[in-house]
């Protein structure tokens, strides 16, 4: 009775693996070219200096105006930009349910064409439809503005 016990166990946490290692991996993939936008109401997305200010921000923990202006860009809804990082769950946003990515972006156009930064994953999208996950996110020509 013992071996099939330990068998079941086992069976169980490899189960149990499996769903947690699912569940950490990254919407966005390193490579991929995303369009830079948030929701309807305020478009805008803070390109953060640092993930852990990011993650802080979508915690609902800041400090005050002064110091989110200090650590953030301000990007235009449609600013593309080259994933360079993805952490996968590292921001647990106050006012919605689920994880987000904390993904790192190399802007490549607008004025700050070249910064480096931080986004959530809500924030980045890709034209035509495909997910930014995928291993195919457009070619340079769709994203020319």
């Amino acid at each position: 009775m013992f071996p099939l016990r330990a068998s079941l166990v086992a069976a169980a946490l490899v189960v149990l693996g499996a769903g947690t290692a699912e569940a950490t991996v990254c919407v966005a993939s390193t490579g991929g070219r995303v369009v830079l936008a948030s929701d309807a109401v305020d478009p805008d997305v803070f390109l953060w200096d640092s993930r852990t200010r990011l993650v802080d921000y979508a915690a609902g923990e800041w400090g005050n105006t002064r110091a989110i202006f200090a650590h953030t860009l301000l990007a235009e809804p449609g600013t593309q930009a080259l994933i360079v990082s993805c952490v996968a769950g590292a921001a647990h946003p106050k006012f919605a349910t689920g994880d987000e990515d904390a993904v790192g972006v190399k802007v490549m156009s607008g004025p700050y064409r070249g910064r480096y930064g931080w986004v959530l994953s809500s924030d980045t999208h890709v034209r035509n439809g495909v997910p930014a996950g995928g291993s195919v996110v457009g070619t340079p020509r769709e994203f020319k503005r």
